[in-house]
């Protein structure tokens, strides 16, 4: 029972990065808060995720990853009934970043898994745990459009609640504790340094399209994170106990897959991004649908299921020919998808279709990059490892916004009205996920074959 628990909690965690997406339009009226103000409850859970990952992935390695993912589930579901019950913004932005605590629950389960299961299960359950970010997140869309469009918005929050405290009793019954323990002092500075330097490059990235890149704010975080994460990592060589064991993330078995998890996260989101906005652009654009937000998320649904199903065939093609070649077949799809999208942006069906195989792609390269790093780190650093590759496709993903708004942004009052993208702004941002996808692929194919092949 452990293997469907641990991906239920895999997948409500990513369905709750993204069901905020479609109210963010509306929570200005609905919550009295400006603009700006309302994108704070992406960001505050974007950068509670992307600190707390790492710290609990190696907190997990000391003290037990079943307490450390209960702690994880616990928090997401306290900040899931905080924003169920109020409508006061500065509640809401504490409750999400409550929530982004959850970000860790994948790397924890993995590592469970890999503690806890026979060698024969272990590969197809760490594939399908690996998946749930993706299929959470294209589940995620179409489910809060549903609801925020036929229900009071608050009823988004408590279902994920409910489902939360559901998830959490179920995994105290069926979720063993590992036996597998790292001894030592946990690095409270090497934590620190590394979360202020977190905030500082993910604050820069994700609020430079409204500050200005130009803009001293923005300058200035970029400069901080430079010389903030250089300090931690001088720091981190020098200590006993790591944070994060710099020297063998350094191997090019452990750092060529944490690369290629960004680049795949990058070439990932873009998908979600801009095909919502694609499909919702009236029909006087001459190349938008004018879908409402529900018929926006249910483009996403088929590559939601299709990544469902496809987790248990990446493990069998990792077992065939090692996951190095999964993880490059998987970017090489990712690619192919935005071809297709690049074909053709006016038909549906085609639209469906190239995000299904953009989908697929990334099911193939989510579900084999944990094999690689269980392969090339000790069983006592598998939770902060993990929790690193995990961090990775997070500032994939972040860049990856900063950079379809400014492609979007860059393309508007062409001609198309209202101040909306031209096709050729899409188009271009299909071509730059696209091509990383592609340098995704060729890194994924120099991870030495002696290692994690």
């Amino acid at each position: 029972m452990a293997v469907p628990v641990l991906a239920f909690g895999g997948i409500l965690m990513a369905v709750m990065q993204t069901a905020v997406v479609p109210l963010l339009p509306d929570l200005p009226r609905l919550t009295g808060a400006p603009a700006g103000t309302v994108s704070w409850m992406v960001t505050s859970t974007l950068l509670a995720g992307a600190i707390l990952t790492p710290v609990l992935g190696r907190a997990g390695d000391m003290y037990g990853k079943r307490r450390v993912l209960l702690l994880a589930l616990s928090l997401m579901t306290v900040g899931s009934l905080l924003c169920a019950v109020t409508s006061d913004i500065r509640v809401l932005i504490a409750a999400r970043a409550l929530q982004g605590a959850a970000a860790a629950v994948v790397p924890l389960s993995i590592s469970i898994l890999r503690d806890e299961l026979p060698p024969q299960r272990r590969d197809s359950a760490v594939a399908f745990m690996s998946s749930t970010l993706g299929i959470g997140g294209a589940l995620g869309l179409p489910l809060a459009a549903c609801i925020v469009q036929y229900a009071d918005w608050h009823m988004m929050f408590w279902a994920s609640g409910v489902a939360g405290v559901v998830v959490v009793v179920l995994a105290v019954w069926a979720v063993p504790e590992s036996p597998v323990r790292q001894p030592g002092r946990f690095d409270v500075l090497g934590a620190f340094g590394l979360s202020v330097g977190l905030v500082c490059l993910l604050l820069a990235v994700s609020q430079g399209g409204e500050w200005g890149w130009a803009s001293v704010p923005v300058i200035g975080l970029l400069l901080a994170a430079v010389a903030v994460l250089a300090l931690w990592a001088w720091q981190q060589k020098r200590v006993s106990d790591p944070l994060v064991d710099l020297r063998l993330a350094a191997r090019p078995a452990v750092a060529l897959p944490h690369v290629v998890a960004l680049l795949v996260g990058f070439a990932f989101y873009a998908n979600s991004l801009v095909t919502a906005q694609l499909v919702q652009a009236p029909t006087s654009t001459g190349y938008g649908l004018g879908l409402s937000i529900v018929g926006a998320g249910l483009c996403l649904l088929p590559g939601g299921l299709l990544m469902l199903i496809l987790g248990p065939v990446s493990a069998r093609i990792s077992r065939a020919r090692g996951p190095r070649t999964t993880l490059a077949l998987g970017a090489g799809v990712i690619a192919l998808g935005y071809v297709v999208r690049m074909l053709d942006s006016h038909h549906l069906w085609v639209i469906i279709l190239g995000g299904a195989v953009v989908s697929a792609g990334t099911a193939l390269a989510y579900s084999s990059l944990p094999a690689l790093i269980l392969r090339s780190v000790p069983a006592t650093q598998t939770g902060s490892a993990n929790g690193v590759n995990v961090l990775m496709r997070t500032i994939g993903q972040s860049l990856c916004s900063a950079a379809v708004v400014a492609v979007l942004v860059h393309s508007t009052g062409d001609g198309t009205g209202a101040g909306l993208p031209t096709l050729h702004g899409y188009l271009v941002a299909f071509a730059m996920a696209g091509a990383v996808a592609l340098v995704g692929c060729a890194v994924a194919r120099l991870i030495p074959r002696d290692e994690g092949k």
